[in-house]
Formats: C-alpha cells, structure tokens, sequence
C-alpha cells in the first residue's frame, strides 16, 4: 500500500515516497474531491437546518 495511517502525526495518511506515483496522486487528488463535495453537502444541510430552525423560533416569537 503506499500510504498509511499515522495516529502518531494526527491521523493524516502518510505516504510512502517509494511506491508514490502520478497514478497514485491523481488518486489522492481524487478522494480529496470527493471530499470536500461531501463536506460542502453537509454544509449546505447544515446551513437548511439552521434556516428552518431560525424560522421556527421567529414563528414561536410571534405567538
């Protein structure tokens, strides 16, 4: 494998500089996108849940 967990550097994957290739960074480059695409969707559900809380409690606020 050429690249391993390290809980000793805060649990970023290392990789091993021997078996790196422009393959296997394309495939690094890929997971990160996939990501930050899952992250920015949870955001954005985030950022829903928020809005329709805000709403509820200006709802509450006027009863």
């Amino acid at each position: 494998m050429w690249w391993r967990l390290a809980p000793q550097q805060g649990d970023r994957e290392v990789v091993d500089p021997e078996r790196f290739t422009s393959e296997s960074a394309q495939i690094l480059i890929g997971e990160i996108m996939g990501c930050n695409v899952e992250l920015h969707n949870i955001q954005q559900k985030i950022n829903d849940v928020i809005k329709k809380n805000n709403n509820i409690i200006d709802v509450l606020g006027r009863i």
